[in-house]
């Protein structure tokens, strides 16, 4: 997915964003699980809707903030879209089945993942996102972080 272990790519526009995420979904395999921290407003939803697309899902893609997993069953792999930000206790995502998904056989991506991070798997790919307000204000600094 990245040529290395660590990358950091420019993005100048909300469709740049979303163009690396779609990249990112073409080239997905079954399995893999990506964590995505950023603050709010930093076009997390953004990416993560490129993503999808890129693995062949139209269906509307949204942060389900209220029910920390979205399932989307459509496109070449299943997608199953994390929001962790109302978890209290990493704990409580033994309760959604959590393992069931990241150690499935569709590609995941789990939002303020930073939040549950010793319960992570030993392997993902870390996506930081970043603003930089000197660099104007469409600006974003996306990490690729190849983690285990």
């Amino acid at each position: 997915m990245i040529e290395n272990q660590k990358e950091v790519i420019e993005s100048f526009s909300a469709e740049d964003t979303a163009a690396l995420g779609e990249k990112i979904g073409n080239m997905a395999r079954p399995g893999e699980v990506y964590t995505l921290i950023g603050d709010l407003g930093v076009g997390k939803t953004v990416f993560t809707q490129g993503l999808a697309k890129g693995l062949g899902i139209t269906e509307p893609v949204s942060s389900p903030t209220f029910t920390i997993v979205q399932i989307y069953e459509e496109g070449r792999l299943p997608f199953y879209h994390f929001d962790v930000y109302r978890i209290a206790d990493p704990s409580e995502m033994d309760e959604i089945g959590y393992e069931d998904y990241i150690f499935g056989q569709g590609v995941s991506l789990i939002e303020w993942a930073n939040l549950i991070e010793e319960i992570l798997p030993e392997r993902y790919v870390r996506v930081t996102i970043e603003k930089d307000l000197e660099k104007g204000f469409d600006y974003r600094r996306i990490t690729l972080e190849k983690i285990g």
